[in-house]
């Protein structure tokens, strides 16, 4: 297992995927990020550069609807706020325009697909299901209107090929009334669990964050595995949604990684700027989504976006 999946700065320059305005389907597509070619090695096989090379390397996860050779077509970019819907995209590959249906799995999903709103007060991790013909479905019915962002975190099965996250824009149709983000400081409250932070992010640095869970007072000592991990953290920068997703320092049976109450992770922070840290942990058979806002480099509360105090939900 990977322990952290590092972004690097980002390009100057690089507009906001959601800036100030949250008008219903009036979000702005990212520019796509610049793509090397595949080629062909000596035998003929057909190559792929590795993700966050070359050109666009400097760029970080989420921002560019195509990438690496690789593009996401959404087929739902709208829905209504408060309404059951199902989300159907499908990654098409550019060199043959055809849909990919071949992907290796990661954390034993072939995809892991999230969404969160532009202010970052909603959050979903999905898991959608593959049909023969290479597109993925999965329900989603999200709360508020306004903008989202919709991630799409893969590994194609492709020579060379490295992990691939691409993001498309998705609307809710409704009234938007975004608030500030919320202060969180460094203990959260879900579903009767309190999680504690420890540890900051910091600019162009790997750290260590450990978050220590606990119930009624006691430390949780008997974390479940959740997709090989006890626990997955996803973080997202306030203004523009840069998606950073990284894995434990550890997995169930290696030995020497516990089952609570702490859970450590390595992360690079690609700038300084406000982030929301979404830690997904399992326990008693149930997935639950903690949240932080956590601040990079020394910045201050009003850097942030728009957003919403209450707890972000979790979708399976």
């Amino acid at each position: 297992m990977q322990t952290g999946l590092r972004i690097t700065a980002f390009a100057a320059g690089l507009a906001a995927a959601f800036g100030s305005a949250y008008a219903v389907g009036g979000a702005l597509e990212p520019a796509d990020a610049p793509k090397k070619p595949a080629h062909q090695d000596a035998h003929g096989e057909k190559e792929r550069p590795a993700a966050g090379k070359g050109e666009a390397e400097d760029l970080p996860g989420g921002l560019a609807v195509s990438r690496d050779g690789f593009t996401l077509d959404l087929d739902t970019p709208r829905v209504e706020a408060g309404e059951p819907a199902e989300l159907r995209f499908s990654v098409v590959d550019e060199d043959t325009s055809r849909k990919v249906t071949a992907f290796r799995r990661e954390h034993g999903r072939e995809l892991h697909l999230i969404v969160a709103s532009g202010d970052l007060a909603t959050y979903r991790h999905l898991h959608p299901v593959r049909a023969a013909d290479g597109t993925w479905s999965a329900p989603v019915e999200l709360p508020e209107a306004g903008g989202y962002r919709v991630f799409a975190d893969f590994t194609p099965d492709v020579k060379n090929a490295e992990g691939v996250t691409l993001g498309a824009d998705l609307a809710a149709a409704g009234d938007a009334r975004p608030e500030p983000l919320p202060d969180t400081g460094r203990t959260v409250t879900v579903d009767g669990y309190e999680v504690t932070l420890d540890g900051a992010l910091r600019p162009g640095a790997g750290t260590e964050i450990t978050m220590e869970v606990e119930k009624d007072g006691k430390p949780v000592t008997d974390l479940q595995p959740h997709l090989g991990a006890y626990g997955h953290l996803v973080a997202l920068r306030a203004g523009d949604l840069g998606y950073l997703h990284v894995h434990p320092n550890g997995e169930p049976g290696d030995g020497r990684t516990k089952p609570g109450p702490g859970i450590s992770f390595t992360a690079t922070a690609p700038t300084k700027g406000a982030y929301r840290l979404f830690l997904d942990f399992r326990h008693e058979g149930k997935v639950r989504t903690a949240a932080f806002t956590v601040h990079a480099g020394g910045a201050s509360p009003e850097a942030s976006v728009p957003g919403s105090g209450e707890t972000p939900g979790h979708g399976h």
